[in-house]
């Protein structure tokens, strides 16, 4: 019985030794840059709330490397220029990708 729970065990770290667990694999982010993506589309749509002129329920923020991508409604072309450039004044942002589409 003993032998075999010890086999059991051994055969489970071994197991757990040879995966790997929270590698990156391609497509996917490591750790940290999925917390600095989270912080920036924070950052971003906080910049948002805070001003009058963007409706923040209307645009959809997410970030990926450092890309941030705007999409979305806004009222005017004037609207989505702020939003484009509330995203570049945040910091970490690596590149905007405004695909925000004006209401008619």
């Amino acid at each position: 019985m003993i032998i075999r729970n010890t086999l059991a065990a051994l055969v489970a770290a071994i197991a757990l030794l040879s995966t790997t667990g929270c590698a990156v694999t391609r497509n996917q982010e490591s750790v940290g840059a999925y917390i600095d993506d989270t912080a920036i589309t924070t950052s971003v749509k906080s910049r948002m709330v805070d001003n009058k002129t963007v409706d923040a329920a209307a645009i959809s923020v997410e970030t990926l490397n450092g890309t941030v991508m705007l999409s979305g409604f806004a009222k005017n072309s004037a609207e989505r220029t702020v939003a484009e450039s509330l995203a570049w004044k945040t910091d970490g942002v690596k590149a905007v990708k405004n695909e925000i589409a004006i209401r008619p």
